[in-house]
Order: C-alpha cells, then structure tokens, then sequence
C-alpha cells in the first residue's frame, strides 16, 4: 500500500526531443517538465506522447531559473532534478525522501550518478564521497558544499527560502551559490551514495569550450556575490590563467558585475571556513 507521492521530478529542457523520449518514460511519480522557449515543438510533443507530465512554457531561456519554476509548482515536500538526458533509479526516490523525514536538518541531496551504458562514476561524485568537510552526525552521508544539479533532490521549503538558482549566473555551475545558501541558512547538505541517478550525455550539447567559458563566467560571478574580496581577487586571477575559456569567461562576466554586485553578501564565518577546506 502506497501513500500520496512524496516527491516531485522537475525537468528543465530546451529544443530536447530526442533525449526526452527516451528519458520521460523512466521517470516515476508526478513529474514537472519546464520548457526553456523550445522552438523544436517540445511542449506539444511532450503533451501528446506523456500526457501524465505537467509541461510549463516559459517562452525564452531562463537556463537554471526554470528549476525554480517547477519548484514553484511543485506540491511535494520535496523536489528532485533531472535533465532531459538524466532519469532516478527505480525506487530510488522513495529512499531520499526517507533521507529527508529522517534527518530533518538536510536541506540537499546530492546522489550518485552513474554515466552511460557503463554506469561510469562521475567524477565529481567521487569527489564528494571523500569530502575532507567533517562528517555531521545528523547527516546522511558525507558533508558538501556542491552537488551537481540534475542529480539532487532538495527539501522544497528551503530551497525556496534560499532564492533557488539565479539569474546572475543563469547556467553552467549554478550550483555553488545555492549551495553556499542553503549551508549559510543552517541546512546540512550530503552526498548519499544510495540515491541513484542515471546519465546518458546528449549527443546534441554545445562545445565543450563555449561551456568552459560559461563555468569561468560563473565562477567569477559567484565568489562576487559571496566570498571576501581576496578570495575575489584570487579568483579572477586563477581564471585568466586557464588563457582562452578563461579570459572569455572573465570578459562575460564583467556586464553581470552590477547584478552580482547588488546581490553580494558575506557568508558566515563557518561556511567560508568549509569552503576554503574544499579548495579551488
């Protein structure tokens, strides 16, 4: 016997049939497509094939933004990620919002993601299951200050009170700020390794480069909203030496400075303590 659903899956795409095809059919539970202006015809297609998924038209690109859209429409208590490339593992889900109910501190999920037909491990969850962070006995898992976004379930409310994802970074490591947030607030967020969530990369993603950029941008932008002008600095500085995607990124960054700028706040002192543990 079963109980009403506990959570939610919010899925962000753009111009993604193919993939979702393919990725619709294994999710479980309500699901929440957020459509980031497609002009492939997307939301018509997705209606007509999965008519059990809410679909949300945005009109235009709000890259990370439309998360918060689904979360919005969301009536669980808590809200998993996924990209249109990306799907949870059977039953999977139940376990995190057991996670959740049992440790009412943790505010994020970050799970393990397997890629590919070869179930490779990702590198960056490698990376979080040896968190030099210390371990938080009222945690599930081993403590972070990053996740990766299409394979984290949140605890609704304070993904909310934390402002979700920003406009300021809009896409590409848009998971620093948010996680900075969430732990200044007092959530505990944890790697928990049996929390699966499978990845098969679209063949239809841009450059590699163009995202590199895009990540250097980000990296500038969110340590001006958050860590001490030193940090800033350092920052900026570590990112032109990377020459090409670097310099790029720094040289985008600079029309988003107002906005990152009025959005600045210090964090306390733990947490920038944490962060600077981490490194990078």
């Amino acid at each position: 016997m079963t109980g009403p659903a506990r959570v939610t899956t919010v899925v962000a795409t753009r111009n993604r049939w193919p993939d979702l095809r393919h990725s619709l059919p294994r999710h479980t539970g309500p699901v929440i497509l957020v459509d980031n202006g497609s002009d492939d015809g997307t939301p018509r297609l997705v209606r007509d094939a999965f008519p059990h998924v809410v679909v949300v038209e945005l009109g235009g690109n709000q890259g990370a933004v439309a998360r918060n859209v689904g979360v919005e429409a969301a009536s669980t208590p808590y809200v998993a990620f996924a990209d249109d490339d990306s799907w949870w593992a059977p039953g999977t889900l139940e376990r995190a919002a057991d996670c959740f109910e049992a440790h009412p501190r943790l505010g994020l999920l970050a799970a393990r993601m397997l890629v590919g037909t070869s179930e490779r491990l990702d590198h960056v969850c490698a990376e979080m299951a040896a968190s030099p962070l210390p371990r938080e006995p009222d945690l599930p898992g081993p403590s972070v200050l990053g996740f990766l976004a299409c394979a984290a379930v949140v605890r609704r409310d304070a993904f909310l009170a934390a402002g979700g994802f920003d406009a300021v970074v809009h896409f590409a490591g848009e998971e620093e700020r948010l996680a900075l947030d969430l732990a200044a607030a007092g959530w505990g967020l944890a790697y928990v390794d049996r929390v699966v969530m499978h990845h098969h990369p679209s063949v239809s993603r841009g450059p590699a480069t163009a995202r590199a950029a895009l990540v250097a941008r980000n990296r500038v932008l969110t340590a001006v909203m958050r860590r001490p002008w030193p940090v800033v600095a350092a920052t900026v500085g570590a990112t032109l030496r990377q020459r090409g995607p670097g310099v790029r990124g720094v040289l985008r960054a600079v029309p988003r400075l107002p906005s990152a700028l009025e959005a600045r706040r210090a964090l306390p002192a733990q947490v920038e303590r944490d962060r600077r543990l981490l490194g990078g």
